[in-house]
Order: C-alpha cells, then structure tokens, then sequence
C-alpha cells in the first residue's frame, strides 16, 4: 500500500515503480546475458482506492491477489 500524493497521476507513479523493480529484478536474479525485452514481469493491472475507502478492504485485497498469485504458480508447477 502506498499513498501518492494528488500532484502525481497515479498510471505514472505505478508504472514507475512497476518497471524500476522488474528491471532491478531482472538485473539481480535474471541471467546476466539474457535479454527481457518484451518480457512481463507484473500483472498488467492495478488497484486505486480514495481516501474514503475502508483500510481493511484494501488490505483484503492484497491477500485475495497473494492467494491467487500461489494458485497460479502450483498450476505452472504440474505442466
């Protein structure tokens, strides 16, 4: 969870810290001389909500997408 704050578009911010940290993991843990161009590393969405909404409910759906992040990976797992 983050706060932006409103001078920011938030598709920018996002989308910086989206592809600083799949670059900065690519570099850590990728194959030196492999070449992700065109790779995906993050899901192409994201979830904004105002300040009016209720913290729990955000954080709700965090743990709703961790979940469905693992079922995901054991699905690859048995191919």
């Amino acid at each position: 969870m983050i706060a932006i704050p409103p001078k920011y578009a938030v598709s920018q911010v996002i989308g910086y810290i989206k592809g600083k940290s799949a670059i900065h993991l690519a570099r850590v843990y990728g194959e030196p001389k492999r070449n992700f161009v065109g790779q995906h590393f993050w899901a192409g969405g994201y979830f904004v909500s105002t300040v009016g909404r209720d913290e729990a409910v955000i954080r709700e759906y965090i743990r709703h997408q961790e979940r469905e992040d693992q079922r995901l990976e054991q699905m690859n797992l048995l191919r």
